[in-house]
């Protein structure tokens, strides 16, 4: 039995003794296991299947994609009326999509759990350098897209520092 394949029992309860009691999981431990089962069950309905130890940063972009259509951030396209504008006035017909901040979130609960169900930290599909790259376009895209400006934090010099304006002059994005 591969560790992929203990790690899949622990997080669906299979290997849990008869006299066990299931410990109340976190909103997030819910949320990990349950995004980890929808990505295992989205690799086995690939055609062929991929099996989660044969899973690269391929298969999770194209997860990404596939989830956009369930998503509820109108995004703006660029030839749009409305592009650029953070609250635009009537509706239009550009897409729905994911929200950046929500699979910012997703490839972070899922990268914790891929290592938690012995996926090796060097291996880890969710942790490569294409999702980050993918994940920073998404940002970028949906900032533009809606008249909102993200930056960088700036790192504090010192304590000293009053918190003025600096705070106002980074964008943060709930997630959703």
């Amino acid at each position: 039995m591969s560790n992929f394949d203990r790690g899949k029992e622990l997080v669906e309860g299979s290997s849990r003794s008869p006299g066990d009691q299931p410990a109340t999981l976190s909103r997030y431990e819910s949320q990990k296991r349950r995004d980890w089962n929808t990505f295992g069950q989205y690799l086995r309905n690939q055609r062929p299947p991929v099996s989660i130890s044969q899973c690269n940063s391929n298969h999770v972009l194209e997860f990404l994609r596939y989830l956009d259509q369930f998503g509820k951030t109108k995004v703006h396209l660029q030839g749009c009326i409305f592009y650029g504008q953070p609250e635009p006035p009537a509706p239009c017909t550009c897409p729905l999509r994911q929200a950046w901040g929500s699979l910012d979130a997703l490839i972070g609960r899922l990268r914790a759990a891929y290592e938690e169900n012995g996926g090796s930290p060097e291996t880890n599909p969710f942790a490569s350098g294409a999702i980050r790259v993918y994940l920073r376009e998404v940002k970028e895209c949906q900032a533009k897209a809606r008249g909102i400006p993200y930056k960088k934090k700036k790192k504090k010099v010192g304590a000293s520092e009053s918190k003025g304006d600096d705070d106002h002059s980074t964008s943060s994005h709930p997630f959703s």
